[in-house]
């Protein structure tokens, strides 16, 4: 299955402040807030969900396609992306602008308070979809500039490309049809369970609604691993690794995603692919930046096998095998 992944393409700073976020507000005073947080460290990573995706991706052995705009900053970035297997070859490279920022602040709960700034992906808008050759089996609508993330979700439907639907973080910036438009007809949705209850705010649909317009419906629960839904058919709920340590969460939903695809391209069954995320998730979390970890096959295969039992391991670790 040939997967075409697109969203943002970014380069993360990602700060770590040692106190509490939450001490910092003042109860009857969050209508003016003024903050300053002096922090330990700083990371200058690389990331955008897109990219971020897309390494994944490109680690468990596929080859996807990255799509996105990036300023005249991204050489370094794309020899990196492309040594891990990613396909940049539809990346547009702005004359006028750098490629987007990402700045995070995360506390000592894993709190974050983080900013983004657009830079060349306001471009991403004028890529087309019509000129893939060969056109992917499955494209990614990711969190991108939301004119970029409508255009993608129309041009599927016109080619009659199946898509999965990652608002994500863009939600607060959509309308009710935007959102609506998205959603619609996607293969497959991703939320996280706050995203989940934005959403159906956002679209004016209960989640029954919700679920009659798309195939499947996958919730990342953070510590409770990923809840998936479709429509008739009771939740399904897949557990976390147990005992992950946490350095950084930047990114573990994207790896989350990225296992998940890829098993779903190996045509494995939804619980399959949740494992497989959940895994590929807990590697990403023990690891500070969205791109740092490694998915060395064997301790993959390891980590599904003692959380997800012996049969899960045989099923996957064919293919992760062949990934190695």
């Amino acid at each position: 299955m040939r997967i075409a992944v697109t969203g943002s393409i970014a380069t993360d700073h990602l700060m770590v402040f040692p106190g509490r976020i939450s001490d910092q507000l003042i109860p009857g005073r969050l209508s003016h807030v003024s903050l300053s947080f002096l922090v330990d460290d700083l990371e200058v990573r690389r990331g955008g969900v897109a990219a971020n995706i897309a390494y994944g991706l490109g680690g468990l052995g596929l080859t996807p396609l990255l799509i996105g705009a990036v300023g005249s900053d991204f050489g370094e970035y794309e020899v990196w992306l492309k040594g891990q297997g990613v396909d940049t070859s539809h990346v547009r490279v702005s004359d006028q602008r750098q490629t987007a920022r990402f700045l995070c602040l995360t506390d000592q709960d894993t709190n974050q308070i983080a900013a983004f700034y657009a830079g060349a992906m306001t471009e991403a808008r004028d890529i087309d979809l019509w000129h893939l050759d060969p056109a992917p089996d499955l494209v990614l609508v990711s969190p991108n500039d939301p004119a970029a993330m409508l255009r993608h979700t129309l041009e599927c439907r016109e080619l009659a490309i199946p898509f999965a639907a990652d608002p994500s973080q863009q939600l607060a910036r959509l309308d009710r049809d935007e959102v609506r438009d998205l959603v619609d007809g996607a293969r497959w949705l991703f939320t996280n369970e706050y995203e989940a209850g934005l959403l159906v705010e956002r679209a004016a649909w209960s989640h029954d609604e919700v679920l009659r317009r798309v195939g499947t419906w996958v919730t990342t629960l953070g510590g409770q691993g990923a809840r998936i839904e479709n429509e008739g058919r009771p939740a399904l709920t897949v557990p976390a690794v147990a005992d992950t340590g946490v350095v950084d969460p930047t990114g573990a939903g994207d790896a989350f995603r990225a296992g998940f695809l890829a098993a779903v391209a190996w045509g494995r069954s939804q619980r399959r692919a949740a494992q497989l995320g959940c895994a590929v998730a807990s590697s990403a979390l023990s690891h500070v930046g969205s791109q740092s970890y490694e998915l060395d096959p064997r301790r993959l295969l390891a980590v599904v096998t003692a959380t997800y039992g012996a049969a899960a391991g045989a099923e996957l670790g064919a293919h992760l095998a062949v990934a190695s």
